[in-house]
C-alpha cells in the first residue's frame, strides 16, 4: 500500500493554480526528490501534505488517512516530519540535549532533560546516525551550517516519523557537507520514506533516487535522473539546456 497518495489535487490562490490535479504516490521507506523550477507548486505540494494549506479539490491521504481536513499538528502525531530550509536549533543547549527535547515520547522539557539516562541508546543511535557523535556536548550555535542541518534532521527523527520531508537540504553546505547529507539521507531511506526538495542536479544525483519533475502544479515527468534530464519537455522548462 502507498503511504502517500495524491490524486488530482488542486489549489488556487487569488485566481492562479498552484496545485493543478497533481497526482503523485510515494512507498513507505522510499527515498524520492522532486525537481521542477520556481513556481512550480514544490512548496504548496509540501504545505499540502503537512496541513500548512487546505487542497480545493482532490485526494490527499497518508498511511490510510484522509488528510483534506488534517492540521499541521495532526500531520505531525500522524508520522510526517518537515525540515525546512534554514535550520531551526535550540542554539543554546547541546547538540545531546536538542535531541532530548525532541523526543517523541516525553515532549516535556524538564521532564526529557532530568531523564537522560533512560534515553541514552536511543539518543547514542540518533548521533550515529547524522555523524555528531564528537559534537555531542558541543553548544548547537558552535556548529557549522551543515552540522546544524543534520542536528535539525536528528530532531526530527527522534520523533519517529514515517515520512520526512526535506527542503533544499543542500543549499549552503561545502562540497564535503553536501556528499554526507546525501550518505545520511540514503541511509535514512528504508526505515523512513523521504521526499527531498532540491535544485542541486549534483545532489539529486548522488541520492541516486526517483525523481519527479513538478511543472505549473502537475507531474511533467516521473522516474530515474538520466531518464527525466533526456526528457524533451523538461530540458525545456527547467534544466534549459
Amino acid at each position: 500500500m502507498n503511504l502517500l497518495v495524491l490524486d488530482g489535487v488542486t489549489r488556487s490562490f487569488d485566481g492562479f493554480k498552484a496545485i493543478n490535479g497533481l497526482t503523485l504516490t510515494v512507498d513507505p521507506g522510499e527515498l524520492r526528490a522532486i525537481i521542477g523550477p520556481n513556481g512550480a507548486g514544490k512548496t504548496t505540494m509540501m504545505d499540502i501534505v503537512t496541513g500548512k494549506t487546505r487542497p480545493d479539490g482532490g485526494i490527499v491521504r497518508f498511511d490510510g488517512h484522509d488528510m483534506s481536513k488534517t492540521d499541521e499538528a495532526g500531520s505531525a502525531r500522524l508520522g510526517i516530519g518537515r525540515k525546512f530550509q534554514k535550520p531551526t536549533v535550540f542554539e543554546t543547549h547541546t547538540v545531546e540535549d536538542n535531541l532530548l527535547l525532541s523526543l517523541r515520547d516525553n515532549r516535556s522539557v524538564f521532564g526529557t532533560l532530568f531523564s537522560k539516562t533512560d534515553h541514552a541508546a536511543r539518543i547514542a543511535e540518533l548521533l550515529a546516525l547524522i555523524r555528531l557523535e564528537d559534537r555531542r556536548l558541543d553548544l548547537a550555535a558552535d556548529l557549522s551550517h551543515g552540522q546544524k542541518q543534520w542536528l535539525e534532521i536528528g530532531m526530527l527523527l527522534a520523533q519517529d516519523p514515517k515520512l520526512l520531508l526535506v527542503d533544499e537540504p543542500a543549499a549552503g553546505m561545502t562540497d564535503e557537507e553536501t556528499a554526507r547529507t546525501a550518505a545520511l539521507l540514503r541511509d535514512l531511506a528504508g526505515d523512513h520514506a523521504v521526499i527531498v526538495v532540491e535544485h542541486d542536479m549534483e545532489f539529486v544525483r548522488a541520492l541516486d533516487c526517483k525523481v519527479t519533475v513538478l511543472h505549473q502544479g502537475s507531474v511533467l515527468a516521473e522516474g530515474p535522473l538520466d531518464t527525466v534530464s533526456a526528457n524533451e519537455q523538461v530540458i525545456e522548462v527547467y534544466l534549459g539546456r
